[in-house]
């Protein structure tokens, strides 16, 4: 449902790959954070809220040639796309006997949150506890000791190149792990540069000492750091950042049925996060993965903030001055992770938008002033001390634009009045509260009273009106003749409660019935509110590309034919869903009407969220690549009960077309709705394809054109000829990346 082939524009003129600045891209819901520099992300998950744990490069110098890491930063959310920014939660210049903290790893079990941390990047493990997220964090490790592994720590760190980067897994018997390690070797590939050790439970010193971590298969590119362990329906994952030697660094992973593993190598999760060339290719990558409500997610830092490139404004580093190094100035950002019917990953879709908001944000709550989903203007300020909570406050660049955005609030029948614990050192600062946009409709104004003292906190009340219903973006708006006369410590809404979500509807107000042929353009309406189960379609981005207007809004690609609407651009991870009404109970076989000029194109069908199929292969058009006119009938048994369900199409191999879904009651039942064309049964092996999907993107970012090719080596060497249709309007450095691996060249092509 995004382009298959970027030839479809018309009328393009030659492009440049050497174009330089960005294009605007508005309010980017990525990363996180866009006030200050956050690097090496962890992430845990309760069933509340996703937690995410960074170090910082704040303190890094405008020309920085290396890193200045002293600090754990924390945030959560419960929706994905507002966050609580907790600052500064552990400070190694304020604890005694540890020195700077590098990448760490973050677990919570049984409400208690554990955290393991690199003591000076690479002197041993650190172990540390809290009740919350927030702290107060206290040692953990026990037996007298002040660290896990290491030097003054329980165990030694065997051998490994580097005692860093730890990451912890605590699995569902309560049993704990630790894993780190890393550093570069002269074997290829480098095998044995990661530890593991097992603890007794979530408290508790190690059973024994560590023991190496072994990845089968592993292809040329080594095992350099960042080692990290989820796990997904019963299969453990080892993941970890690849070399340098080898380019940008991506995060690779193996699959293992035991924790210990040996791990079997099986691909790419993470490509290098460059946001098409806004990096720095050959430096660092880093991640957490963590399953929070029903999705996957994997955190990682880019650097697509510290010359401004999220379009809002340039973060000056820690000395003031503006366009810092990027390389040592990294931010934090989300994606949505998913998984293959076989368990392997998908390579994650790097994005601007960050992932969906899952529920609605309830603003009846009592909130820490740096909640918000973007940010402009602003400034924070963490007070840790040693044994107590984290303190983070927010300090508003007022004579600017400076503003908080909230996403997808839901007011209920109304809110009535906003409060505020503020500390003012100036008259005239006020709260402005806007809904769509900084300078959107006003629903009240919030004047702070002037407590003469920066330190000196008072409750601001104010009422509004028009707040009401579910509104997607909330901006509280900071005004003041004077830069940082404000420090803004939490803030809430008054009213009369939520909006209760409507459930998703046949589009056409009546359930699907089978018997019945289900047309795929025709998928449920939406239901209201960002609750789990409220969508019925998931689209890769925003723009309709079939161009019909049908089903406007939705972005999923509609365009017609002869035979009426169809669903087209279909990529892996893309869905629709539909209301049906099985009359009864029993097996039923399905046509699906359906074209590709791919390979490897296939769909999977669930209802209610239980499989009724395997992965189901579309065969390959057999006039050649681009021909999505050529249509078959793929076909499958599949055993449904009686009754409404959702029935959901899945896309689980890129780049197909579907038409329609006919259900004939019975097994290897007659198709009551023949087209002429050849049936493909489910259970038929199609050839692996020997070919793969390459994009060609400018060093900006703006993708140029998709072709196939058997290696990259001939990709480049494709390009290059100017075979590729619109090749030649195109000239210059250009990066070609492929689908299936993720890997990047950079190529130049003269015309």
């Amino acid at each position: 449902m995004a382009f298959r082939n970027v030839w479809k524009f018309s009328g393009l003129k030659k492009a440049s790959c050497l174009v330089a600045g960005l294009a605007a891209f508005g309010l980017a819901d990525n990363p996180i954070s866009t006030y200050h520099y956050l690097a090496d992300p962890g992430a845990a998950a309760d069933d509340e809220y996703f937690y995410i744990i960074t170090d910082s490069d704040d303190p890094a110098p405008a020309n920085s040639n290396g890193y200045k890491i002293y600090a754990l930063y924390a945030f959560r959310s419960k929706d994905m796309q507002n966050w609580t920014d907790y600052g500064i939660i552990y400070d190694a210049r304020k604890v005694n006997g540890i020195n700077d903290i590098w990448a760490s790893g973050i677990a919570v079990h049984d409400g208690t949150f554990y955290i393991v941390f690199p003591d000076g990047g690479g002197g041993g493990i650190g172990y540390i506890k809290a009740p919350a997220i927030d702290g107060p964090w206290t040692n953990a490790v026990g037996q007298g000791k002040d660290k896990l592994v290491g030097g003054r720590g329980i165990i030694g760190c065997d051998g490994v190149s580097w005692c860093f980067d730890p990451g912890i897994f605590i699995d569902d018997d309560g049993t704990t792990y630790v894993t780190w390690g890393g550093g570069e070797s002269t074997s290829r590939p480098n095998t044995d540069n990661f530890d593991i050790v097992k603890l007794n439970d979530a408290k508790d010193a190690p059973v024994g000492n560590g023991s190496h971590v072994k990845v089968n298969n592993l292809p040329t590119r080594k095992m350099l750091e960042a080692s990290y362990i989820h796990k997904h329906k019963g299969t453990y994952y080892f993941s970890y950042s690849t070399g340098w030697q080898q380019g940008a660094p991506t995060i690779d992973y193996g699959m293992s049925n035991n924790v210990m593993g040996p791990y079997t190598w099986k691909g790419t999760i993470l490509g290098d996060p460059s946001m098409n060339g806004r990096s720095i290719n050959g430096n660092n990558n880093h991640h957490g993965i963590a399953e929070f409500k029903g999705h996957s997610y994997v955190v990682y830092h880019d650097r697509r903030i510290a010359k401004g490139h999220n379009g809002l404004e340039i973060i000056p580093a820690d000395d003031g001055q503006p366009k810092p190094n990027e390389g040592y100035h990294r931010s934090v950002s989300v994606d949505e992770m998913f998984y293959n019917a076989d368990g392997t990953i998908q390579t994650v879709k790097v994005t601007d938008e960050g992932p969906k908001q899952i529920e609605n944000f309830d603003p009846y709550d009592w909130y820490p002033a740096l909640t918000s989903s973007k940010q402009k203007g602003i400034r924070s300020r963490s007070n840790f001390v040693q044994g107590k909570k984290a303190e983070h406050v927010l300090l508003p660049l007022s004579s600017k634009e400076a503003w908080l955005r909230v996403s997808g609030v839901d007011f209920g029948t109304a809110a009535t009045g906003f409060t505020v614990e503020a500390a003012s050192a100036a008259d005239g600062n006020k709260i402005e509260i806007r809904t769509g946009s900084a300078t959107g409709t006003l629903a009240g104004t919030c004047a702070l009273k002037n407590t003469g003292d920066k330190s000196k906190y008072a409750e601001n009340k104010c009422d509004v009106e028009g707040l009401k219903g579910i509104v997607d973006q909330l901006f509280l708006v900071f005004k003041g003749s004077q830069d940082s006369t404000m420090v803004i410590k939490a803030w809430g809404f008054e009213g009369s409660g939520t909006t209760p979500p409507e459930p998703q509807k046949p589009f056409k107000g009546v359930a699907f019935a089978i018997p019945g042929k289900i047309e795929m353009e025709d998928f449920d309406i939406p239901g209201t509110g960002r609750g789990a189960g409220m969508d019925s379609y998931n689209e890769n981005d925003a723009e309709d590309h079939g161009e019909t207007n049908y089903r406007e809004g939705t972005g999923v690609d509609i365009y017609k034919k002869a035979t009426g609407y169809i669903v087209g651009y279909n990529q892996a991870g893309e869905w629709l869903e539909y209301t049906v009404n099985v009359k009864e109970a029993g097996d039923y076989t399905l046509y699906a009407a359906v074209a590709s000029a791919n390979a490897t194109s296939s769909f999977q069908l669930s209802i209610d969220g239980d499989n009724i199929t395997e992965e189901i292969a579309v065969p390959q058009a057999s006039s050649g690549e681009d021909n999505y006119d050529d249509y078959n009938k793929v076909k499958a048994n599949v055993k449904l009960p009686a009754g409404e369900h959702i029935l959901r199409f899945t896309v689980t191999g890129d780049w197909m077309d579907i038409d329609y879904i006919n259900f004939v009651a019975g097994k290897d039942a007659e198709d009551s709705e023949p087209m002429g064309t050849r049936v493909v049964s489910a259970d038929v092996k199609l050839g692996v394809p020997t070919v793969t999907k390459f994009d060609v993107f400018s060093l900006n970012g703006q993708k140029i054109a998709s072709f196939v090719a058997h290696s990259l080596a001939e990709a480049s060497k494709i390009w290059q000829s100017g075979s590729v249709k619109g090749a030649l309007k195109t000239e210059g450095v250009c990066l070609i990346r492929s689908r299936s691996t993720g890997a990047v060249a950079k190529v130049r092509a003269l015309r």
